[in-house]
């Protein structure tokens, strides 16, 4: 059985306890994970800081991003053990795990590396009273240690989103993976030392939330800055821990995200496209659709042809390539989910399909599998239409106008993410525009460029993340004046 350590100054070793790393798809323990303690981070904020007044602060932007450069190559060079270690974790299967999750993974440490060789800066000539003037020029300084807390639904992809432009930015880092799913965090712990980033550069540790390592990295009074990507009641703890301190904060949290389908819409793309929005990675992703709304025209037809598609989506082994749906992070998740369904149907929802545990055969009945779930019939109200589930499920309700669709997609307290099917042009903008969300997807979903701002409103978040967004966020601004 595999044992995952901590990473700390360039060298692994064990914490003060062991915890077990299960695969969600057979219920077995898989490794044993290292629990940082108190005195574990302790170190790791040391090492950071050590790195960054040493050799890591005294490198220049481009022998950062060349390091960078060489992180993507080696976990391309790796990419099977990527592969491998993440749909053990996680569950997902083989097809979503090796075309989003490790290709993505790498390519975060090669564009933020090129972003950060090519970032400008502001300069401004100004006028004095003696007539010889001054020159104004801005200089990005790293913020400094900064806390990495990520989440298990996206495991490599989603740390490597913060990780890379954090290091390209010239942070050092204290990286706090999931406890759910720990294996590709320590495989690029294992690339930053054979690329040879100094001791100190990144510095991982596993460990739980409140009272273990989450806590201690939010509460530590050198730690310059948190980022995190997880629940909103996290995000809110979090904020309350950090307040003492004024860390910089960065929350990508959750969503209960509308997806409009209009009646002019290219009705098989909508369908095919709400499919993947509502059931890609069995739900687990912070950007997919819970709330259906459909134009009442073609309301029952949709609403056939989603369920269709739904109980056509293949159960089975994560690691077959024709594997479609894989099964939910954990078992305490799958009773959290199934009590949404059992909730759902007291509210008085009519479940069109889905809605239990599905039969896959002995080797997967110890996995945490669910079976994709469409509700109709609950009101704006309901707990089911409000609150996130996380799951494979969504619930499908009709609307008649334009108006009424919006003032219902509104109707949250969330505002991560939306998408938008119509073949009108203008329709496509004017809705887009009214909708409160971060991200509007018109006639896709999930199609990103990495450069444009990523981030949410209300409780989905604070700041954005992307491009030179990232880059802002971990850079602090200096203004140097010189006198001519």
């Amino acid at each position: 059985m595999r044992r995952f350590q901590l990473f700390i100054d360039g060298e692994f070793s064990d914490g003060e306890d062991w915890f077990e790393d299960v695969n969600p798809a057979t219920g077995e323990v898989i490794a044993q994970v290292a629990e940082a303690g108190v005195g574990d981070v302790d170190r790791s904020v040391a090492a950071a800081r050590r790195a960054l007044d040493g050799p890591w602060g005294k490198m220049d932007v481009q022998q950062r991003g060349n390091l960078l450069s060489q992180v993507a190559d080696r976990i391309l060079q790796r990419f099977d053990e990527f592969l491998e270690a993440e749909i053990l974790d996680t569950g997902k299967p083989r097809a979503w795990a090796e075309a989003v999750d490790i290709p993505r993974g790498a390519a975060n440490f090669r564009i933020f590396a090129d972003q950060a060789k090519s970032f400008g800066s502001d300069a401004y000539l100004q006028s004095t009273a003696d007539g010889r003037g001054a020159v104004n020029y801005v200089q990005r300084v790293p913020l400094g240690v900064v806390g990495v807390i990520c989440p298990w639904n996206l495991p490599l992809l989603l740390m490597t989103w913060k990780v890379a432009p954090a290091l390209a930015a010239g942070n050092t880092l204290v990286v706090k993976p999931s406890e759910e799913t720990p294996a590709t965090a320590t495989l690029l712990a294992e690339v930053m030392s054979e690329v040879g980033l100094p001791p100190g550069v990144f510095n991982l540790v596993h460990g739980f939330g409140p009272g273990s390592a989450g806590e201690a990295i939010t509460s530590h009074p050198d730690v310059a800055a948190v980022t995190f990507t997880g629940e909103s009641t996290t995000g809110a703890a979090i904020m309350k821990t950090t307040a003492d301190s004024i860390k910089k904060l960065s929350f990508e949290l959750g969503g209960k995200n509308p997806a409009i389908v209009f009646d002019d819409a290219n009705f098989d793309n909508a369908v095919q496209g709400t499919l993947r929005s509502v059931f890609a990675n069995c739900g687990q992703v912070c950007l997919c659709s819970e709330r259906v709304y459909v134009q009442r025209s073609i309301y029952d037809r949709f609403v056939d042809a989603l369920a269709a598609g739904a109980r056509a989506l293949r159960h089975g082994d994560p690691f077959a390539p024709d594997t479609q749906i894989g099964p939910l992070i954990s078992e305490e998740h799958r009773q959290k989910v199934l009590a949404y369904y059992a909730l759902a149907r007291e509210e008085g929802a009519e479940v069109v399909c889905g809605g239990a545990v599905p039969e896959l055969g002995r080797t997967w009945d110890g996995g945490s599998w669910i079976e994709p779930t469409i509700w109709t019939g609950l009101p704006e109200s309901a707990r089911c239409v409000k609150e996130e589930v996380f799951g494979p499920v969504c619930h499908v309700a009709p609307f008649d106008d334009e108006d009424q669709v919006i003032a219902m997609a509104n109707d949250t307290d969330y505002g991560l993410a939306a998408a938008v099917w119509t073949s009108e042009v203008s329709r496509a903008h004017r809705v887009a525009q009214r909708i409160e969300a971060g991200i509007v997807w018109v006639n896709c979903w999930f199609l990103r460029d990495l450069r444009t701002p990523f981030g949410g409103v209300k409780l989905s978040g604070i700041g954005r993340e992307g491009g030179v967004h990232s880059l802002n966020f971990y850079s602090e601004l200096k203004n140097i004046c010189i006198k001519l």
